[in-house]
């Protein structure tokens, strides 16, 4: 058996995991490169595998970098099956064709200006109809329950308690005559999430693929970022400025109305409008309505008591351009809600460049900016960031709050460890930032088990 990365290897971004038997081959996602130029070049070319060689694909979550080259799999001839939760087939449709359009804009953009200087234009990497082709392919399971995607391989989801939906993959491979079973985490969430379930703990693998997005990291406790939300929003109004939130669509838009709702409920900040200026985050939030019954049971009882916390006064739903561009306009103190969360495109990129350069506003970071991207660099500490075609510069109040990250600090993903027995042969970091896998390797290995952090394209035999 063989088992290769085709991203996510020594970066955050681009999760797609090959495995061989002698009879198959199957794909564990297929995520879109995000972050510098260079790795977001890599989504221009053709994938490094041939996909016709694959009968089904096993997708951990929706979020773009697990999903986002799915219709470019199929425009390069994929026909198998794609399998996944139903809450992430009906989220991954929704990022899929905001990614055409986006993606379609850029290219359109980008090409008047090779135009300009005599270079060949730039195809998309995909298109709105590429999406609808892929999700004639999508096959829905239940968390738990033990499907074939193929022969030789059983699988089974469980839930990572990252975003609704999401899911760890668990891989029986029988392979002449001998049962093999291969755990990918895809992403693990927090504990104590506001509205979907905790992490199951599985408990036997022989191999681990894990996650390591803050691996070097502790985030601090959940309950203190209620208290720091409130120190910004206040601040910011007593300066009468707006908050302006680079957001992303999944859980994140959500898990902030959550908490937005319970300030106002509890008459803790002043009757203020809140924006969701994301169509993309608007139409998940439809979706999480849709999937009730993947909540925890902390919302359902909130829900059954009659407080919808996706429904509070002042809180305003902006899907028409129209009305996002009104808010460029408006001079009393607000909260906006805007994507992307990375700052890599999206109306956040406009709000930011009307709101940045005054010292009244807040910028606030809720989420895991990837080297190279706008958000990156702003949060960094950058003086002047460019934008839009033009440099800025920042002289509003930059603001993070990591508490509300969608990933596991390296304190629960070393305890989820801990749950395997017998000890796994071996644990593959993956999905980090070279100095956070190396630091979480570390870890892992004073609990005596063995790792090894595998190089892009490398052949991993097991």
């Amino acid at each position: 058996m063989e088992i290769r990365l085709f991203g996510a290897a020594k970066t955050v971004t681009g999760s797609c995991y090959s495995l061989a038997t002698g009879k198959k081959r199957i794909l564990v996602d297929c995520g879109m490169f995000q972050g510098s130029k260079n790795l977001m070049k890599l989504n221009y070319d053709r994938l490094p595998f041939n996909a016709k060689l694959y009968s089904a694909l096993l997708l951990t979550h929706s979020h773009l970098d697990h999903c986002g080259r799915i219709p470019k799999l199929v425009k390069e001839g994929f026909k198998g099956k794609i399998y996944c939760t139903s809450a992430t087939k009906d989220i991954a449709e929704i990022i899929m064709l905001d990614s055409a359009k986006v993606n379609r804009h850029d290219v359109e953009f980008e090409n008047k200006k090779r135009q300009r200087i005599g270079l060949p234009p730039r195809k998309p990497i995909y298109t709105e109809e590429d999406v609808e082709k892929a999700m004639k392919l999508f096959r829905t399971v239940n968390y738990e329950k033990s499907f074939q995607p193929c022969e030789g391989i059983n699988a089974a989801f469980y839930d990572a308690g990252h975003i609704l939906g999401s899911a760890i993959i668990e891989l029986k491979v029988n392979e002449s005559g001998k049962e093999t079973t291969i755990v990918f985490s895809g992403d693990i969430g927090q504990n104590s999430t506001p509205i979907i379930n905790d992490t199951v703990h599985l408990n036997k693998a022989d191999y681990i693929f894990i996650e390591s997005t803050y691996g070097d990291r502790i985030h601090p406790p959940i309950e203190k970022r209620k208290q720091k939300l409130l120190d910004v929003i206040l601040k910011t109004y007593e300066n009468h400025g707006k908050v302006i939130i680079p957001c992303f669509a999944v859980e994140r838009t959500q898990e902030l109305l959550y908490d937005l709702n319970e300030l106002v409920e509890k008459n803790l900040i002043p009757r203020i409008k809140v924006y969701v200026d994301t169509p993309m985050g608007i139409k998940v939030t439809e979706v999480f309505k849709k999937h009730y019954s993947l909540y925890n049971k902390r919302i359902k009882d909130l829900i059954k008591s009659g407080d919808n916390p996706f429904s509070f006064p002042g809180l305003e739903y902006t899907m028409h351009v129209r009305d996002s561009i009104k808010l460029n306009n408006l001079h009393e103190p607000c909260i906006i809600i805007a994507g992307s969360g990375m700052c890599t495109g999206g109306r956040i990129k406009h709000h930011i460049k009307h709101n940045i350069w005054n010292k009244r506003n807040t910028i606030l970071f809720v989420g895991y900016q990837a080297k190279g991207t706008l958000g990156y660099y702003i949060k960094k500490g950058e003086k002047r960031v460019r934008l839009l075609g033009t440099e800025v510069v920042v002289k509003a109040n930059i603001e993070s709050i990591d508490s509300f990250s969608a990933h596991a600090d390296y304190r629960k993903l070393l305890n989820l460890l801990k749950f395997f027995n017998p000890r796994p042969k071996k644990v593959f970091i993956v999905h980090g930032e070279e100095d956070a896998m190396l630091s979480f390797a570390k870890k892992v290995e004073k609990l005596g088990l063995k790792t090894k952090i595998p190089e892009m394209g490398e052949r991993i035999n097991l």
